[in-house]
């Protein structure tokens, strides 16, 4: 049997991309290879690319696969093609993965988690609102679960139209598009503390805000201090470096209950779920324009100080 070229060029877009290491196998316990993993990306790109596009790129690496030690990667190397755009902001020359060619050469790259901040490049206001729920151990993701469904409520309530993903680990995700370039990140900043506080007050037993783990006494963790400028979320779409190849992936909101698992999410599935299901996040641009923030930000300034009343 003749040996395998380890190197191949494919054309993409009018541009070569180097693919090196076609067979190597990126996660060992289900035998995915790197050749499995572009593919993924290139027929994911449609859905996976809006989120990347025009924003600072943090990439987890794992050149040898996820059971060997990864890395973080902020700057772009110097090798990177010509295609790659790229943008300078303090002192880091970001990746902007504005382009099919791009994700293919970073996916050769090892390139697995893709992490983006909430604006782009082109603004200093959030493009969206994204609240994590991590529950102590997938064992508890019903928690995160019941958190969100709570949220959606209040959500409901507010009229305002929210989306919701899976971490690709043992968390859930909320997203609340924003009008480009209206509100700051001290604005968003009163509506998560306020939704956050809500929960912890309603069901002190479940939820905390408490930083420290060992402080939580297995209670879901709702983070609202992450909505930040400068940090970042996993990419709606983008695969996830454990074992089981599991994606974070975009949900309907019928599809959250209590026999949801993050695990029933592996990369395997998520092209015939979209075929099948549609891409649950379809509208999140148009949507946009729709959202009267303003008018749930008057509300949440006069409600009383104890959240749980007045909703």
């Amino acid at each position: 049997m003749a040996k395998q070229k380890e190197r191949h060029q494919i054309i993409i877009e009018g541009h070569t991309v180097d693919i090196t290491h076609p067979t190597k196998v990126l996660w060992p316990k289900k035998n995915i290879t790197k050749l499995q993993y572009l593919q993924y990306l290139i027929e994911i790109s449609p859905y996976l690319l809006p989120f990347l596009s025009d924003r600072h790129l943090t990439v987890i690496r794992y050149p040898n696969g996820v059971h060997q030690e990864p890395f973080y990667q902020k700057s772009c190397p110097s090798y990177a093609p010509g295609f790659v755009e790229t943008d300078l902001h303090e002192d880091i020359d970001y990746i902007l993965c504005n382009n099919l060619p791009t994700l293919v050469w970073l996916g050769n790259q090892g390139a697995i988690d893709l992490h983006v901040p909430f604006n782009t490049n082109l603004s200093q206001y959030p493009s969206e609102i994204v609240m994590d729920l991590d529950p102590p151990s997938r064992k508890e993701f019903n928690l995160a679960v019941e958190g969100v469904l709570m949220m959606k409520e209040i959500f409901d309530k507010l009229d305002l139209i929210s989306f919701v993903k899976t971490s690709g680990n043992k968390g859930i995700q909320v997203y609340i598009p924003l009008p480009e370039d209206t509100y700051t990140y001290d604005d968003t900043r009163i509506f998560t503390e306020f939704i956050a506080n809500y929960l912890t007050s309603k069901e002190p037993k479940w939820f905390t805000t408490e930083r420290m783990k060992k402080k939580r006494d297995n209670r879901l963790y709702v983070d609202y201090l992450q909505h930040a400028a400068g940090k970042t979320i996993i990419c709606p779409y983008s695969l996830r470096g454990n074992d089981e190849a599991l994606v974070a992936t975009p949900l309907f909101w019928e599809e959250l209950n209590s026999t949801l698992k993050p695990t029933q999410f592996p990369m395997e599935s998520i092209l015939e779920r979209v075929g099948s299901k549609g891409n649950p996040f379809e509208d999140f641009e148009a949507i946009k324009g729709d959202q009267d923030f303003s008018r749930v930000m008057e509300i949440v300034k006069n409600l009383p100080l104890n959240p749980t009343k007045g909703l």
